[in-house]
């Protein structure tokens, strides 16, 4: 019913009348503007990519982390079997815990510690959060499985109409034109990249799509990267 009602749906734009009369928001009369909590920005990658696997119950999973992160708890003891196939994309709700050495991207994200209990979770604004946005390897991998969703699905096959459907999966709303100038710029820059640069091109994108260039699907993956780093798509407006 929370969620449902009118309060909720609320924009969280500050309306200037506001501002004396509820500088605070205590009597709700517009949306808490906040960023996501760390399960909740992973769900939401695998969510839009396509990868997102909704079961729910059983047990912990172990999705991907950097190598070498297990090591570091105990003297080596600890171990970290990843989970294969779709529990890997099973739901942050679902991410096993290690005290000891915990998931790394949960913690980056300001997941509370395990070891006491806590009201409420702090939120931070890191360079090291824009880091694991474009290099953890879910939000890589969810890159490019969005760039195939994007190139296969897309009602068009000219740059503004897959922006315009990427951007609808993504933000729930059309580009700007500002928007689209300067995707469109930066598309241009890496696809001139990487038409000269077959080894990171094959590195962004090594898998074939029938009727795609290897060069376009690889140019999609940057572009996918760019847009699942926005500040829009981790915050609730």
């Amino acid at each position: 019913m929370i969620v449902t009602s009118a309060t909720y749906r609320q924009s969280s734009n500050h309306r200037p009348e506001l501002q004396q009369t509820d500088p605070g928001n205590v009597l709700l009369a517009r949306q808490a503007r906040m960023r996501l909590p760390g399960e909740l920005i992973r769900d939401s990658a695998l969510s839009v990519s396509g990868l997102l696997y909704p079961k729910v119950g059983g047990k912990s999973v172990k999705p991907p982390q950097p190598e070498g992160v297990a090591a570091l708890g105990y003297a080596g003891q600890v171990k970290w079997q990843q989970s294969a196939g779709k529990d890997a994309y099973r739901r942050g709700l679902y991410i096993h815990f290690q005290r000891a050495v915990p998931y790394p991207f949960l913690m980056n994200f300001d997941s509370p510690d395990a070891s006491a209990t806590h009201c409420r979770r702090e939120r931070s604004n890191t360079p090291l959060q824009a880091l694991n946005l474009l290099n953890d390897d879910v939000f890589f991998e969810s890159a490019q499985a969005f760039a195939d969703r994007v190139l296969q699905d897309s009602p068009g096959d000219r740059f503004s109409d897959r922006l315009d459907y990427a951007y609808r999966l993504v933000l729930a709303r059309l580009p700007t034109a500002q928007e689209q100038e300067r995707l469109l710029g930066f598309y241009l820059e890496q696809k001139r990249n990487l038409e000269a640069d077959s080894e990171k091109r094959d590195a962004l994108f090594a898998a074939a799509l029938e009727g795609v260039p290897p060069v376009e699907a690889a140019t999609w993956v940057a572009v996918s990267r760019v847009l699942l780093n926005l500040d829009e798509f981790i915050t609730k407006e």
